[in-house]
């Protein structure tokens, strides 16, 4: 083991409270080091999107102090309030210091933030949800789901030692690094929220499905989050349109999500230090970043039927910049999922090559036997023919 154990003095009480430990193990994949995660139960490999590989805290710990890992890690899951903040290449080692871009992200999250095992990256962690778009760019990525983050406890001086709720500063964050500023130009003039919603609740749905992205909106509205990262990405998609057609009418866009097929409990549970529901959240978020909001007056002048809602040269090109994003993810994930079944098969390649020459070394060990009086082979026998 290479990599100092942090102890549960060292770590937030409210991480250490969730059983989504893993452990992790440093192998080479053609000239890489790849962090394989491991199952503390079993020693087999885990996965981050099968709980029944993962552990508490005390369990993961003990075993990572085996020379089977060489650390523990952290499960992201949509169900928790945790997300993680990776800045790789961003510190030196041998000064302890900390570059000026990263340095101003750890500012602006004011969270309890360690140092990578590599002594070369940081992680910061708060509780929050990410918005819409990509996770990835350059040495910057954010997860919340079907992730796991090292975690070393080597404490950043001068950061909280406790996890805090930075949604805003997130939204700021991934604004800045992953949208990037085109998607700011985008939009250099917000419209206002127009207030309680002049559409019924069932000619909304019938003119968001009639629309130019109304295929998008069905699939939504159905329940599917195929094409996107998580169901939380999928939710604030399908709450995004509805804040367009409802003008902004969180009453209304509360009722008709309710009403989807995306809605699960995990709505009115509470996630932020604040008291605020997982639902209120995702519905101040979408109203917060949409735009441009439907009125009836455009429908019969401005807009051609069937094209409410994309009328704009710049929402096409924002919908599309996100799509893009959205593809590049799943085209990344995609990869990790191979390479990890890769080492997987590798490692059971391996197994199964140490336990042939385990048997023929018993083979050969094995003295022969006489036949019994009956003129049959022993059980020995048999077993090593």
């Amino acid at each position: 083991m290479t990599t100092p154990l942090p102890t549960a003095d060292t770590l937030p009480e409210s991480l250490r409270e969730y059983d989504q430990w893993i452990c992790w193990r440093s192998e080479t994949r053609g000239d890489a080091q790849t962090k394989v995660p491991i199952n503390p139960s079993t020693g087999h490999f885990a996965s981050t999107t099968d709980p029944a590989t993962w552990t508490a805290f005390d369990i993961a710990h003990q075993f990572a102090r085996t020379d089977e890992a060489d650390g523990i890690g952290f499960v992201f899951t949509e169900e928790d309030p945790f997300v993680g903040v990776d800045l790789d290449h961003c510190r030196v080692a041998e000064t302890e210091t900390i570059h000026v871009w990263a340095q101003a992200i750890i500012d602006a999250l004011a969270s309890y933030t360690e140092v990578s095992p590599s002594g070369t990256g940081v992680h910061v962690l708060v509780h929050g949800s990410l918005p819409e778009g990509g996770n990835r760019s350059g040495d910057v990525e954010l997860y919340e789901a079907a992730r796991f983050f090292t975690v070393t406890g080597a404490h950043v001086q001068g950061t909280p030692d406790t996890i805090n709720e930075r949604t805003d500063e997130l939204r700021a964050v991934h604004r800045e690094h992953i949208g990037g500023p085109a998607e700011e130009e985008a939009t250099p003039t917000p419209q206002q929220p127009s207030g309680p919603s002049e559409l019924a609740d069932e000619d909304l749905i019938e003119r968001a499905q009639q629309a130019a992205n109304g295929q998008k909106f069905t699939g939504l509205w159905s329940g599917s989050t195929a094409g996107y990262d998580s169901h939380s990405e999928a939710d604030m998609a399908l709450n995004s349109m509805l804040a367009f057609w409802s003008g902004g009418d969180a009453t209304q866009m509360d009722r008709l999500f309710r009403d989807s097929g995306l809605y699960r409990s995990k709505w009115d549970e509470v996630h932020f230090a604040d008291g605020s529901t997982y639902g209120e959240k995702t519905l101040e978020r979408a109203i917060a970043g949409t735009s441009d909001f439907y009125t009836p007056s455009r429908s019969a002048s401005a807009e051609p039927e069937g094209s409410a809602g994309e009328n704009s040269q710049a929402e096409l090109i924002k919908g599309l910049q996100q799509e893009l994003n959205q593809l590049s993810q799943t085209l990344t994930d995609r990869r990790e999922t191979i390479e990890s079944l890769v080492a997987e098969v590798q490692s059971l390649e391996e197994t199964n090559a140490e336990l042939r020459d385990e048997l023929e070394t018993a083979r050969a060990a094995t003295p022969e036997e006489p036949e019994s009086a009956d003129g049959s082979e022993s059980i020995w026998t048999r077993l090593f023919r």
